[in-house]
């Protein structure tokens, strides 16, 4: 085997040497760079995993917050119309209110104005019969010639009233 080596031109010690050299070679890259470089890249795949899993919690918060977003928008507009509604409605018997007192203001102004005509025309009636009577008694003092008493004025007056 030594003269298959020397054939070949490769010297034994050399190649044990060179061998030996690698292994020491190989042992410190190993330590030295391919253990670290192993590290590091194991770091970094599990700084890239997180990264993807808080990038996916981050997106399912916010969706969440979206449909919390939209749920509360929802809710909103629910509460405006019905407080829009709420104030039609109080707008409508607000209105129906006022109508309603403004309706009975009128009639009783409508009727104190019929008392106060029918008092002033049992007024004019009074002061016309008093009027009339007064130039019936003229009248008939003229017709008659003479002044009657109070009594017969009266009776008069009241029978021709009648």
């Amino acid at each position: 085997m030594s003269e298959l080596l020397t054939k070949l031109g490769i010297d034994w010690k050399l190649l044990i040497a060179q061998i030996i050299n690698f292994l020491v070679l190989l042992f410190v890259l190993y330590k030295f760079a391919y253990g670290p470089v192993l590290a590091m890249l194991d770091k970094r795949t599990k700084k890239i995993e997180q990264g993807l899993k808080d990038a996916e919690n981050a997106k399912k918060k916010l969706e969440e917050s979206e449909e919390k977003q939209k749920e509360i928008l929802r809710k909103a507009r629910t509460e405006a119309k019905d407080i829009v509604e709420k104030a039609h409605m109080q707008a409508e018997k607000s209105k129906s209110e006022i109508a309603g007192e403004a309706k009975k203001q009128s009639e009783k102004i409508i009727a104190n104005a019929k008392d106060q005509i029918e008092q002033e025309k049992n007024k004019m009636i009074t002061e016309v019969k008093s009027e009339i009577g007064s130039l019936v008694v003229a009248a008939t003092e003229k017709i008659i010639g003479e002044k009657m008493d109070e009594k017969k004025d009266k009776e008069l007056v009241e029978n021709f009233l009648k």
